[in-house]
């Protein structure tokens, strides 16, 4: 072959050659959903799919969302910034307002599509699963007119790379997944009435991720099929806690901590930092798989982004703290701020004179156990752990020691111990500083008037503060 013919055949094959060296990136999404997999210890659960996916790549068990409650959170993790920095803060707001993100902002679908990937978020799935994809965009924001370029699966397989969301209601309220968990043999958490509504209302959470698991054992089988599972890689994550109490819309643990199991394609080189077959401590937050995908798929990433890489050449520095917000949720307006570190989380309630089980209409109507607790505590049938979510009033500030006491139930806030104070003073500034350099948008609360535009017609505006503390 001539040297002119050479060079004409490499400009032609280069290009091609690097696209395709560019994986797909499919991140699965299941709603409401903790670590409740049995892979991450949980019984009564059934979920070889997933078990086996983190058994082949990669389980993180410090993975936390950036908001307890989907419109915020998804907010958060599909823009790669903090919701509280965006003004996305605020559950199902800015539905008619024409607000827009802020300069610079842009989804991730947007940075994608900008690269070469083409985009989707799949509703349509083929005949034989029987199931659709959620298709959930719920973001406080207006966004543009076409977010993403398909929701077609079968358009997956002909435009590559490719880069698209599967969402899953299954973990959603209300269950409706076939019985398959003994309510008697179910784990209740201690902060729970150890009650038949309770043991029956977890146990149908637990059928409900047992489906999730078989849905996501088609889509692995469509892949497969489609001859996508050698270059694609694969996020399976939660978009918020569990929808149970102290749960979703909390800041404790609960509320925060979602399952995420990465698997890498067996057709492509690995990426720094990716393990097989291996568990990860890591504190990462949602976002940070924002920025991480992009990494990925070669697209640096944007200045001022919240989220940071963490597997590929442009890796960063571990976190040392992960932080969680929760601002007005439907009709209840709390504002509640959280920091955690490897051992303590730290919570800082600024609404301390409301009620942790404050009336909200969704949670009487869906959540048998938030009625179930008020029940009890009126006829003084509660432990003193249990009684806690009851009370009239919050504390203002909270600290749990995750290794001691991973269900947060001895807060620590006013203990005299040195390390106690040590963790309290540390993580307070910490916080405080956050809020102050990510000019946390919380702060100025939203007024009556608009909470009614968003179809509340009787918003809880907090009362007034009282005193205020004096930092530390």
């Amino acid at each position: 072959m001539s040297l002119i013919r050479l060079f004409a055949f490499l400009a032609l094959s280069l290009p091609a050659l690097a696209e395709s060296a560019r994986p797909n990136i499919l991140w699965l999404i299941a709603e409401d959903f903790g670590p409740h997999l049995g892979c991450y210890g949980t019984k009564e659960v059934t979920t070889p799919v997933l078990d086996a996916m983190a058994a082949k790549g990669m389980r993180y068990t410090r993975y936390y969302t950036t908001a307890p409650v989907c419109s915020a959170s998804r907010s958060a993790f599909n823009t790669g910034m903090y919701q509280t920095r965006i003004g996305a803060q605020n559950h199902r707001s800015h539905r008619d307002d024409g607000y827009t993100l802020p300069a610079g902002v842009k989804l991730i679908s947007e940075r994608m599509k900008e690269a070469g990937y083409f985009t989707a978020n799949v509703r349509q799935m083929p005949a034989e699963t029987g199931f659709k994809g959620a298709g959930k965009t719920d973001w406080n924001f207006q966004a543009p007119e076409k977010p993403f370029e398909s929701d077609r699966w079968e358009d997956l397989k002909a435009h590559q790379p490719f880069y698209a969301q599967l969402n899953f209601q299954e973990t959603h309220r209300t269950f409706h997944a076939p019985i398959h968990a003994d309510p008697a043999k179910v784990e209740v958490p201690p902060y729970y009435p150890d009650h038949e509504i309770t043991r029956k209302d977890w146990a149908a959470y637990l059928d409900a991720a047992t489906e999730l698991d078989r849905k996501i054992g088609m889509v692995l089988d469509l892949l497969k099929r489609d001859g996508l599972l050698e270059n694609t890689v694969i996020c399976f994550v939660g978009d918020n806690g569990a929808a149970h109490v102290r749960a979703k819309q909390f800041c404790y643990e609960e509320g925060l901590n979602v399952p995420f199991i990465l698997q890498w394609p067996a057709g492509l080189p690995a990426p720094k930092g990716f393990t097989p077959g291996t568990v990860s401590d890591r504190l990462l937050m949602s976002i940070d798989l924002t920025a991480t995908s992009l990494n990925l798929a070669g697209i640096p990433k944007p200045g001022g982004m919240d989220g940071q890489v963490f597997l590929g050449a442009g890796a960063e520095a571990a976190r040392e703290y992960t932080f969680g917000a929760r601002d007005r949720c439907d009709e209840t307006v709390f504002r509640l701020r959280t920091v955690r570190d490897p051992r303590y989380r730290y919570i800082r309630n600024f609404t301390p004179d409301q009620p942790l089980l404050k009336a909200n209409e969704y949670k009487e109507k869906q959540y048998p156990v938030w009625n179930l607790i008020k029940e009890l505590a009126a006829q003084e049938k509660l432990t003193p752990v249990q009684a806690v979510l009851a009370a009239p009033t919050m504390p203002e500030e909270e600290l749990y020691d995750m290794q001691a006491d991973p269900h947060q139930i001895q807060n620590l806030a006013k203990s005299a111990q040195p390390a106690h104070q040590e963790a309290l003073n540390r993580l307070r500034q910490v916080l405080t500083t956050w809020i102050e350099e990510t000019n946390d948008q919380g702060r100025v609360p939203e007024s009556a008037e608009v909470i009614k535009n968003e179809g509340f017609t009787k918003p809880q505006l907090p009362k007034p503060a009282g005193k205020k503390r004096k930092k530390a």
